[in-house]
């Protein structure tokens, strides 16, 4: 009987850690998102070797009061498997003064500001309190007529929000850009073949125009428009084979041979992403003159895939819950989207890590 009731407040004890890992989690991101703001990535990569402590906190911003706290900092940013921390020699070479320094280990290298596929602008951005604070409000959402939470929250939609504040358009335009430029590095890469014998694309919901501009600079005979909202599009220059054009891709996209919907489809429902389909497929020729629609987004595996993988993907499907009216999508449901829009065959690349190329076919 004793040994039952142990085995019952072992497994009571396990259940309250694991709820409490649950509780905790955003403590990961914001621990991370602190490293970001107080510029530790940089300042560690910067000097060259492992950093001591000491070393560390005479080198940040801070209030020096505080400096006692740095060590639990970098030591849950450790646990994350951001930073390492190995054994260096003091400067005599005194193996009786050997102190511990912290080493940015790879994955820390997309924090970097510098670094040009950095993913620090789309960390600030999805932390930042107008996109946190609908999280809160998840529960009430589900009782009320709301769109979103993020609609329960602030009063209307994500792309309503940011065509009238300055800050949230910014950063999330930053946020994509940084995005674009690791996915297009990709797509230029290892899929170039899905350019050929294109003359002219439109990037649709294009944001600044990271990917045409690196679209465009591939490929000099293509020309590229990216084509955005009014607010999005304002001020910017185009040059060479590269335009801007401001629209509404529910009422129409400008003619060419291809159109390009990065991250675009997941954010709207069903019935909005196949209306968008429907505009697409009357701005490309037939499968014949080599139309089609080139969409980057996730293709959730519903049978395979690492937990981590799987976990990510469920997350951002929870995002897209949250923030806007998407959803992410499995091979069978694209399939559905794109038959529902008038288009006859589709080809899947799975090379974008947890995204995938998928070309859609009048």
């Amino acid at each position: 009987m004793d040994m039952g009731n142990d085995e019952l407040h072992r497994e009571l004890l396990h259940s309250q850690a694991h709820i409490w890992n649950h509780v905790f989690n955003f403590i990961n991101s914001m621990s991370l998102k602190c490293a970001i703001q107080l510029g530790i990535p940089e300042i560690i990569n910067r000097h060259g070797r492992p950093m001591t402590l000491s070393e560390l906190v005479a080198a940040i911003p801070i209030n020096q009061s505080k400096s006692r706290c740095v060590y639990r900092l970098m030591r849950i940013l450790i646990h994350s498997g951001f930073f390492v921390k190995q054994k260096v020699l003091s400067k005599d070479d005194d193996a009786e003064d050997e102190e511990e320094g912290y080493l940015l280990l790879p994955v820390a290298r997309l924090l970097l500001k510098d670094e040009p596929l950095s993913v620090t602008p789309f960390l600030l951005a999805m932390l930042d309190p107008i996109l946190t604070k609908p999280w809160h409000h998840v529960s009430e959402w589900f009782q009320n007529d709301d769109p979103t939470p993020f609609n329960t929250v602030h009063g209307r939609t994500l792309w309503e929000y940011g065509g009238h504040e300055p800050k949230l358009n910014h950063f999330f335009n930053e946020a994509m850009a940084s995005d674009a430029r690791l996915v297009t590095s990709v797509v230029l890469k290892d899929c170039k073949g899905a350019f050929e014998g294109l003359n002219s694309l439109v990037d649709v919901g294009g944001g600044t125009g990271t990917v045409a501009k690196a679209i465009a600079d591939a490929f000099p005979h293509l020309n590229c428009t990216v084509f955005d909202l009014p607010h999005v599009v304002a001020d910017l220059q185009g040059s060479k084979n590269l335009n801007y054009v401001a629209g509404d891709m529910f009422e129409a996209i400008p003619p060419a041979d291809a159109v390009l919907l990065k991250w675009i489809l997941h954010d709207w429902s069903d019935e909005e992403s196949v209306k968008i389909l429907k505009k697409c497929r009357e701005a490309i020729p037939s499968k014949d003159k080599g139309g089609k629609v080139m969409i980057i987004d996730m293709t959730v595996e519903t049978q395979k895939g690492d937990d981590e993988s799987m976990e990510t993907q469920l997350f951002f499907d929870m995002l897209m819950m949250v923030l806007v009216t998407g959803r992410e999508r499995t091979e069978k449901e694209w399939k559905k989207l794109f038959l529902d829009a008038g288009f006859s065959d589709y080809k899947i690349t799975p090379v974008l890590g947890l995204r995938s190329l998928i070309e859609v076919y009048p």
